[in-house]
Formats: structure tokens, sequence, C-alpha cells
């Protein structure tokens, strides 16, 4: 595989090499401008200050198991749990056992809904369905589209090639038999973050080759595209942003028990030598995230293709962040863009070019504090705010599951008036820390290199309309 001559930022391979999968950073390609900001949002700060204090061991076959639970206990605990409208679940036959699918409803409307295939993340060793389900719950009500989660074997109890297969297997079903579970099969997109990128991208490569219907969007959250080499955002992030290169390094170790061919095009998608005829994409990318150039070269290379591709760079935030809605504002921010880019790309009537854009993502403090005292006080007041609004989170989902289900009580756990730490954080978050959106690269639109790029702001669902065009 190659790519055409161009200036290029190279990263190496185990032996020292220089990676053949390099990427551009012809502005013509909508590479980031910031690629990593110069400290973490403060919200992710406060976050991985916390996390950071917990002494934890890279995963091995030894504390697997309690290493899965961590997982999910901590996707429960600080993903935010949305009330959509029901959540039923289905088993369809696969090509091992039979495979289970969680299906996410965000409203009882009539007719036929589009749906969204969501593939978990976890470094294809651990994630669940409970993992994913404060994304799916999210994804759904700002899409307006049926999410699938689906449940896939995980190494290293079977090979990397099951849990795709498995993948692969549940869109075919929803494909074939969506209509009798009220989904309608012409309007489908995948999705996943991390390993279940890497998953989302080898199955919609996959599907398109095997001559599946056209899918309408893959959604790539800091995918891992490329499972053989090491870029340059490995040292830069190698430690104390959530994942390690410790981490990287000890679960290479257990995906790579059957010696699989890495650079076979199935696991590791950026190195199919052929991207044409691809759907288009939506890419989330962190500045702080040792795989950030992986999903970066990924870009550029279904860009080159003549892909399209909405980049979301947030060069504040750390790798799965997207687990994290119920304390960060980011992350409820990137799962409110990736619904607008579904609601848009799985639109019936619609006939709209795909949307081929970066927006740079971030939080920059307009509050300076030259005392560290006194931007120690920030941060406790932060992580009070952060705290208070993940108990009010809790609150409602408890108050969700003892009232009756009806519109009226909805509306009554998501008043302002029940959770006033979530209003006040609001409050704070637009004065001293607002979520800036600057465009830099619009293949759509025409923005040319040089010129200023458009200037956004957003922080919360109601200004998506700040955000997107459509």
């Amino acid at each position: 595989m190659s790519l055409e001559p161009e200036e290029t930022l190279n990263s190496t391979t185990s032996d020292g090499e220089t990676n053949p999968l390099k990427m551009s950073q012809a502005q013509d390609f909508g590479q980031p401008k910031q690629i990593r900001a110069k400290t973490l949002d403060p919200e992710a700060k406060v976050f991985l200050k916390v996390f950071n204090l917990m002494k934890r061991k890279s995963v091995n076959r030894t504390n697997l198991h309690w290493t899965r639970l961590a997982w999910c206990l901590s996707a429960i605990a600080l993903g935010r749990a949305d009330a959509v409208s029901k959540i039923t679940t289905r088993w369809i036959p696969g090509p091992h056992n039979s495979i289970e699918l969680k299906l996410y409803w965000p409203s009882e409307t009539a007719g036929s809904k589009p749906a969204f295939l969501w593939f978990h993340g976890g470094a294809f060793v651990m994630g669940g369905l409970t993992t994913a389900d404060a994304i799916c719950k999210h994804i759904a009500l700002a899409s307006d589209a049926v999410v699938v989660a689906v449940r896939y074997r995980l190494a290293p109890e079977h090979d990397l090639y099951a849990g795709r297969a498995d993948c692969l297997a549940a869109l075919g079903w929803i494909a074939r038999e969506g209509h009798t579970v009220g989904i309608d099969s012409s309007r489908l997109a995948v999705g996943g973050d991390s390993a279940g990128g890497n998953i989302a991208a080898a199955v919609a490569q996959r599907y398109v080759t095997g001559g599946g219907a056209a899918l309408r969007l893959q959604v790539l959250a800091y995918p891992s595209t490329n499972l053989v080499d090491d870029f340059a955002s490995m040292a830069e992030n190698a430690s104390g942003y959530l994942l390690t290169k410790d981490d990287i390094d000890a679960v290479r170790v257990l995906i790579s028990q059957d010696q699989p061919d890495l650079t076979d095009p199935w696991l590791s998608p950026a190195f199919n030598a052929t991207l044409h005829e691809l759907p288009p994409a939506l890419v989330v990318t962190a500045g702080f995230d040792p795989i950030r150039d992986d999903g970066l070269a990924y870009v550029d290379r279904l860009r080159r293709t003549g892909v399209s591709v909405e980049l979301l760079h947030y060069a504040g935030q750390f790798h799965g962040f997207l687990n994290f809605s119920g304390v960060l504002r980011s992350a409820r921010n990137a799962l409110d863009h990736i619904g607008a880019a579904l609601r848009r790309a799985l639109n019936a009537h619609t006939d709209e070019p795909a949307v081929d854009r970066t927006l740079e993502l971030s939080v920059p403090s307009n509050l300076e504090l030259p005392l560290s005292a006194l931007r120690m006080g920030r941060d406790v007041v932060l992580m009070s705010l952060m705290s208070g609004e993940l108990l009010e989170g809790w609150r409602c989902s408890m108050a969700r599951r003892m009232l009756p289900r009806n519109r009226w009580t909805m509306a009554l756990t998501a008043s302002p008036f029940l959770n006033p730490v979530t209003a006040c954080r609001a409050i704070a978050g637009q004065q001293l820390a607002q979520i800036e959106a600057s465009e830099t690269y619009s293949g759509n639109w025409g923005v040319k290199p040089g010129t200023s790029p458009l200037r956004l702001t957003s922080d919360s669902t109601s200004d998506r309309a700040n955000i997107d065009r459509a």
C-alpha cells in the first residue's frame, strides 16, 4: 500500500523503521492546526487528577476479570443515563453462537426508523452492552434513530476475528430482517469507539466489498485502525491520560496469543489498499490520546481517496472521554455532534452532499488565576460541581425507574429546579470555560488554507444549531 508523495509526519514500527502509513500535513486535507492543547480541558484535568490517584496494573490474564468489572462499574457510574422511550433485547443467529443485540428506541412515533449499529470499545478484551449504555442512549435521543448495541466475542477467550465476524453478522441481520422489528433497513450506519472504531471501520470495508446496501455513515471515535505501528502520539501521551503505553503493550500480548497477522486489513483497516466507495465518516480524535495519530492518519487516507470526513478534534481531551458524559461536558458535546451527523445522514429525503470539514473543539479557561492556591481552589469548585451533577444524574435515573414512565415525569426529572447543580454548572461553563469550536477546514464550503477560520461556540445540545450548518 502506498500514498501519494506529500510532506509527511512519520511514525515508527517496533523495529524503528519508517511506517508506510504516513500522515499528510498538507492543509488541503484538513489536519487539525492544534494537534494537542497546551493543557488538558479543565474538567478533563480534574477528572484525571482523581483517576490517577488510584493505583492500577495493566491488564493481564490474572487480573482480566477484575479489570473488566472495574471498567464496567466506571462506565455505569460516570456515564449520564438519559431516558429513552424503550429498550428491547434481541438474540439473532451468529457465526458461532447467538448474538445479543440491545435496541434503544428514542420515541414511540409510528413508522420505521433508521438504525445505527454501535460496537463498544474496550481494547478488544473488555466492555459490553453495559459499558456502551450511556453512549447509546445519548446518541439515540440526539439522532432520533434506533441505536443497536452489539455484544461481540472478546479476546483472549476468542481470536480477533471472532468479534468482527459477530458485528458483520449483526449488520447483515439488520439489513435483511430489520423491517421485522420496525427498522428501515435502507437507512443504516455503523460506529464504535476505540477498539469498536477499529471494528466499525473494518466492517464498513467488508460490507461494501461484499456488495451490501450502501451505508449512510461510519462513526469512528478515537479508532485504532493500525494494530502494528506506534505513532508519535504514543510517546507524547505515554502515561497519565487514562490509556497508557503500558496498557497498549499489555493488550498486544493478550490479543497476539494466536499470532494473528495484524497487517490483515480485516484486523487493521488502515492497511486496506482500496478505500473507494466507503460511506462518509465522522471521526472523533483527542489531543492527549496515545493513538491519536492513528485516527488522524486514517482521516487523511479517507479524504485522499475521496471519502468525505467530518473530523471532530478535541485537543484538550483524552482517550475514552465519551464514556464519562456524566461529568465531562465535552463528552456530551461530542455525542450531540454524532447525533446531529446521524440525523443528517439518515434523513429519508436528504440529497445534501456529505459533510467534509474539520472542527477543532477545546475549552480554554477565561479565568486567569496566577496564584497556585487560587488555581487549586478553582479545581475544587469544578470538582464539586462535577460531583454534584453526577449525583443529580443518579437521583434522576432512580426516579425514572420508580415513577410511572410518561412525558410528565420525564420532564419533571429533567427540570432545572430539581437539578440546581447542573444549572449552576452550565452557567459557570458559559462564563469561565465555554466549549469553543473552530472550523479550520471545509471541503464542502470552500474554506481555503490561510483564511480565517469560522469561530463557533457550543456548550449544550441547544447550541447544536450554532455548530451545524445543515
